[in-house]
This record gives C-alpha cells, structure tokens and sequence, in this order.
C-alpha cells in the first residue's frame, strides 16, 4: 500500500494531477482543495490511497493527511464512492466538513452536489463520533478576500444564472480567483464550469 508520492508535478488540472517520481508519472485523482494547494508549485508531497478494482487501479492525493482521513472516513459510509467522497471533499474545505459532521448538520451536506437526504444523514450519523471539529488554517480569509473582487461577484452571478448554488459557486470562484487574480470574467466562468 502506497502512503505518499513526492515528486515533481508534471501536470495539474482541478480534478488531478501528474507527479514524476523515480523516473514514474503518477496520476493521482484530487480534490478542489489540494488543487488549491498545488496550484503554482512544481514539487509536492501527496498521502495516497489506492483503490484497486477489476477494471481499475486509482490513485487519490491528498496534500495533507487529515484530508486523506475524512476521505477513508467517507468511504466508509454506505453508498459512498470513492468520486461521491472527492466531490464532498471539494466542496466543503476539510474544517467545514468537520464541523458540519459534528454538529450534526445534513441540511449543509445536501448542497453538496450528489449527496440526498439520506445519504448526508447516514453521513452524519455514522461519522459524528469519528470527526471532532478542526480549526479553520490561517490564511483561509484571504480566499475570501478575492471572492468580494468585482470579478469574482460577476462570475458568482452567472454561475447562479446558470442554474448552481450560489455556496458552491462562490467557494468555487474564490479558489480560482485567489489562485490567479489577473483572469477575466470570462475566464473565472470558464474554469468554475469544468470544477462544479
């Protein structure tokens, strides 16, 4: 079992990434979350899990460890996949998740796209003994910052206009934006598209 990769990265899209290790191109499928993380470096240090199926073999990167473990937490929980869990993962930022699990809230884990009812309560109550909530990491208002930017508002309001949630497009919106602040409105749709 493969514990972390460490490598160059080769190539980086929103839901994966490339990293060259001893003479090896890993693809290792991620979140939004560690693609915020990864964007603008060129080394990284990814903690793996590796799903092996029939038809299969796949790899999940996680930049930090207590990502990887919300995620082995997930797919845990009946009628959570591997995808469901990324898709979670990418919504909501790891001390979100975490306090919404502890608090028991499954009206915030429904906005997640994918996830019913039924499966943010069985969400809720087979993880709220396992999730203690985390604190929110420093930095994390910055993001923030960049989503009030008149682009980012712009973006936020055609994403809405398009029929997404305005949580998720505004999470969505603000990675990118923070990520790189000289893109267009055009530009800031055109990616939130290929993340949502």
């Amino acid at each position: 079992m493969l514990d972390f990769i460490k490598g160059e990265i080769v190539e980086l899209t929103p839901a994966s990434v490339v990293v060259e290790a001893g003479q090896l191109g890993y693809l290792a499928h991620i979140s939004l979350n560690t693609y915020s993380a990864l964007t603008g470096q060129k080394n990284c240090k990814l903690y793996v899990y590796e799903v092996i199926r029939e038809d299969a073999h796949l790899l999940f990167g996680f930049v930090e460890k207590r990502e990887r473990d919300l995620f082995l937490l997930l797919i845990s929980v009946s009628g959570v996949g591997a995808n469901t869990a990324r898709m979670v993962l990418s919504s909501l930022a790891v001390y979100e998740l975490e306090g919404i699990i502890a608090s028991g809230n499954a009206s915030a884990l429904k906005t997640v796209k994918g996830i019913g009812a039924k499966t943010a309560e069985r969400i809720i109550l087979d993880l709220k003994d396992k999730v203690k909530p985390g604190q929110m990491p420093a930095g994390t208002a910055s993001a923030q910052a960049f989503s009030d930017s008149e682009t980012a508002k712009e973006a936020v309001a055609a994403l809405v206009m398009l029929g997404f949630n305005q949580p998720a497009s505004q999470k969505t919106v603000g990675k990118i934006v923070s990520g790189n602040p000289s893109l267009t409105v055009e530009q800031v749709i055109k990616n939130a598209l290929k993340m949502l």
